[in-house]
């Protein structure tokens, strides 16, 4: 059992940081602030190999894992260049067509997202089906070779950036009549499309839509996989997703406390560093800690889903995501205090920081779902909901 990261991942986080210092915080902002989004990072981090690493061999990815991916993912966070489409488009929709596309789907979509020329979003949240998927009520439905979707999704992002989406609707069961989960992609031109943004009190260059699918006309092959095998696809995509949002929120973690301590370091008040005093510096060693053991958690999950172990994989994702939220939320918040009133100044990005955290804290699961999963499967207690 190894508890420390292979010469090949430590060199590719060397390199992306290096990458991401080049355009660093300050040019997040301003695109965000602009409405504009991180095309020259997405592009460049595309052209070097960075967003297809988990992408197999075959189709000109670098056919290493998720854990590779991750470490991609958090090295851009750290660095001030949070990027939440590597959440959703190399990590979940290219890990789903790479397991279970036809070869045709896996042709046309999987060499683009190797060099990052493909952006994908992901479509399952409805307003009435947040944490409760069973009430999806996004349906699909045959039309001779065709399929017909209608619909409604929330909290969608990077629509209108991305050249796709991967639409998880619901079929009916020919036998028994009941719906069944069950995903496709559609092109975002396509008619009865339509994606609406919803305003957001976050600066953020990754901005959230609403989508309408109104009688959606899609070829036989924009299902995904085989119909039967919806569920499994589903978790062969969240749970890659959970890793990604851990590593998401530990980078911002490690570049919070990055400028906590910097700050602690040279601003003094009484002849000394602020940071001589345990006041400032018990909290921020604290938050160390928590940050270490949620890495490690991360990591644990990349391996475990790496394996191939999707049962297993499911609790340790879960966790790794609760422990990244809980510790960049405390992180930004430290970070901020120990900056005092310059936390919240805008010379310094920490203050746009204090909502994007606690995004951590609801989505891609909230944390309370998942302390009901770890309470019902680790714990084999009562379910709760």
């Amino acid at each position: 059992m190894m508890f420390t990261e292979s010469p090949e991942r430590r060199a590719l986080r060397e390199a992306v940081a290096e990458l991401a210092a080049k355009y660093g915080h300050e040019y997040y902002l301003a695109k965000a602030r602009s409405g504009e989004h991180t095309s020259e990072l997405w592009d460049e981090a595309g052209r070097l190999g960075y967003l297809g690493v988990s992408v197999p061999e075959e189709y000109g990815g670098g056919g290493a894992g998720i854990g590779e991916l991750a470490a991609v993912c958090e090295e851009f966070c750290a660095a001030g260049t949070p990027m939440l489409l590597m959440v959703v488009s190399p990590a979940i929709c290219a890990t789903v067509i790479a397991r279970f596309g036809t070869e045709e789907q896996k042709a046309r979509w999987l060499p683009g997202f190797a060099t990052g020329a493909v952006r994908m979003s992901f479509a399952i949240t409805e307003p009435d089906a947040g944490s409760n998927a069973h009430r999806i009520t996004t349906t699909a439905r045959r039309d001779g070779d065709d399929w017909v979707l209608n619909g409604r999704k929330v909290f969608i992002s990077g629509v209108d950036e991305a050249d796709a989406v991967l639409v998880v609707g619901r079929t009916e069961d020919a036998r028994t009549g009941r719906l069944k989960p069950a995903l496709f992609v559609v092109p975002t031109a396509t008619p009865g499309f339509e994606y609406r943004a919803i305003p957001m009190d976050l600066v953020s260059a990754d901005k959230q839509f609403e989508l309408l699918l109104d009688d959606v006309r899609l070829p036989a092959d924009a299902l995904v996989g085989e119909e039967d095998a919806a569920i499994a696809q589903l978790f062969a995509g969240l749970n890659p997703e959970r890793i990604m949002g851990a590593s998401f929120s530990t980078g911002i973690a490690r570049y919070a406390l990055g400028k906590a301590v910097g700050y602690a370091r040279q601003r003094s008040v009484f002849g000394v560093p602020i940071g001589s005093h345990q006041g400032l510096a018990h909290p921020l060693a604290e938050v160390k800690i928590e940050l270490e053991l949620a890495r490690l958690m991360t990591q644990k999950a990349a391996a475990v889903y790496d394996s191939g172990d999707d049962a297993a994989a499911g609790e340790a994702a879960n966790m790794a995501k609760y422990a990244g939220a809980e510790v960049a939320v405390r992180a930004v918040d430290q970070a901020v205090q120990v900056h005092g009133g310059n936390g919240l100044a805008s010379e310094y990005g920490l203050g746009t920081m204090l909502a994007a955290v606690r995004v951590g804290r609801i989505a891609p699961v909230s944390r309370e779902m998942i302390l009901n999963f770890v309470a019902q499967h680790s714990l084999g207690l009562p379910k709760s909901y």
